[in-house]
């Protein structure tokens, strides 16, 4: 049954693009197993390559497209084996690409300009890419959970390095933090619950949702569409907001609520067993002089506690600071780009360019005096307390000194070829079909020419 499906996807291959030699017409460009690659699907990752900044250079559809056969490879697999992604997954990983790609367009309405499309259509098109990508990610890691390296394996790869070609280390850092934002008094932030009482009596009144969200909510995410957030779980949101989401029936809307994130009010479109069809208005307190001064003072005193070594620093970041993600970490930032091994140096370089300045002239176990911060993403503002804890100058990379990174190299290494040894396998006995278009690219050479029929 199988050789019959592939037979026929195979048929339409060759007939959709006997059909598609005319202009502005999709066509198929690959084949992998009972999995097709269009023309569109490939322009589509073209398009958002450069929107990311980078410059026109149409051989990058080569590696694209090699991207995407390795992608339908392993989704192939994960249905075999019955992996699954939630779609609030897709649904975070949609809203952090869509709000990356409005920042980088200066805007959502240049975006949607560049585009030709809504970034609620865009988001659409994009869904079952998206999805697919978590698939695969999740079959790779199916496939190398076993994979581990032992310190002999490490030390082999550490030697494998002529000495004279180490890599550089350049300077790195451990930084902790401790975050105050003000908290506002119930009768400061009286104006904006009754604000958003207002609105919503606007909407028991006959008015549209969507209209007064679009033109009220402070909620950048979600506004555009008249707060629809899509459907939801139980472990999606912030537990106040899922709280009302799963209480509330179909074209039931709730009171006037509070998170930390502001005021909403919020509607239940529709209901689908464990998920739920949501939007909402959010409106967010602002701060007064006189919030700002309390968290100053709150900020020169732990100051004092801890040069006055009544507190210490870890202690303090647990029991203070508002950062909920370094809160339990002794306050100690992690290296965001490198999130898988959770390691709290930072190179230089990486910093962000406030906290470098923060720490710039300071020695190795020592304590900032309070600063002030304003986020220009989200507006929050308050003080910062940063502490220094050490600070590796730039060396010859060395197993005694960097054993943790080469660990991660030879792991990496490992993997890669756990993978390549699966690619290859798997490659023999499925049907690959790559489009005459893209047969020379020399990243497609080994899926070139693999017309095997699939097991």
């Amino acid at each position: 049954m199988k050789k019959i499906f592939t037979l026929a996807v195979a048929l339409i291959y060759f007939a959709l693009n006997a059909s598609a030699q005319k202009p502005n017409l999709d066509k198929i460009v690959a084949v992998v197993g009972n999995n097709i690659i269009l023309l569109s699907e490939l322009n589509q990752q073209y398009a958002i390559y450069l929107n990311q900044g980078n410059p026109a250079d149409e051989k990058v559809k080569c590696y694209f497209l090699q991207q995407m056969l390795v992608q339908k490879l392993l989704k192939q697999q994960a249905e075999i084996d019955s992996i699954v992604v939630e779609e609030n997954q897709v649904d975070d990983v949609l809203d952090k690409r869509m709000r990356y790609q409005i920042q980088r367009m200066g805007g959502q309405e240049r975006l949607e300009q560049f585009l030709q499309k809504s970034v609620l259509q865009y988001k659409d098109e994009m869904r079952a890419d998206v999805k697919e990508g978590l698939i695969a990610e999740k079959m790779q890691q199916k496939i190398t959970e076993n994979t581990t390296v032992t310190p002999l394996e490490v030390k082999k790869y550490f030697d494998s390095y002529p000495k004279d070609s180490l890599p550089d280390i350049g300077a790195e850092v451990e930084v902790g933090e401790i975050v105050l934002t003000p908290k506002l008094t119930k009768a400061e932030k009286q104006k904006y619950y009754d604000r958003l009482e207002a609105i919503r009596l606007r909407v028991k009144s006959g008015e549209d949702f969507g209209f007064l969200a679009k033109t009220y909510s402070e909620d950048p995410g979600s506004a555009a569409d008249g707060g629809d957030y899509g459907f939801i779980d139980r472990s999606t949101m912030v537990k106040e907001f899922t709280a009302w989401a799963f209480k509330l029936k179909a074209g039931e809307m709730s009171p006037v609520f509070e998170t930390e994130y502001g005021y909403h009010i919020l509607q239940v479109i529709e209901r689908r067993g464990e998920q739920a069809h949501v939007r909402h208005i959010l409106i967010r307190p602002q701060n007064t002089p006189e919030s700002l001064e309390r968290v100053k003072l709150k900020a020169d005193s732990i100051y004092k506690d801890l040069i006055d070594k009544r507190l210490p620093f870890a202690t303090a970041a647990s029991l203070f600071s508002d950062n909920k993600e370094t809160q339990y970490n002794g306050g100690m930032l992690l290296y965001a780009d490198n999130q898988t091994s959770r390691t709290t140096l930072i190179p230089v370089e990486k910093l962000d360019p406030a906290v470098f300045m923060a720490i710039d002239t300071m020695k190795v176990g020592e304590i900032s005096k309070p600063i002030s911060f304003k986020n220009q993403n989200d507006g929050k503002e308050g003080y910062k307390i940063f502490f220094l804890k050490s600070k590796i100058a730039p060396h010859k990379g060395s197993l005694e000194q960097d054993y943790p990174k080469f660990k991660e190299q030879a792991q990496r290494e490992k993997e890669a070829k756990v993978m390549s040894q699966w690619f290859e396998k798997r490659k023999e006995n499925t049907y690959i079909r790559v489009d005459d278009e893209f047969a020379t690219c020399d990243e497609l050479k080994l899926w070139v020419n693999k017309n095997t029929k699939s097991n």
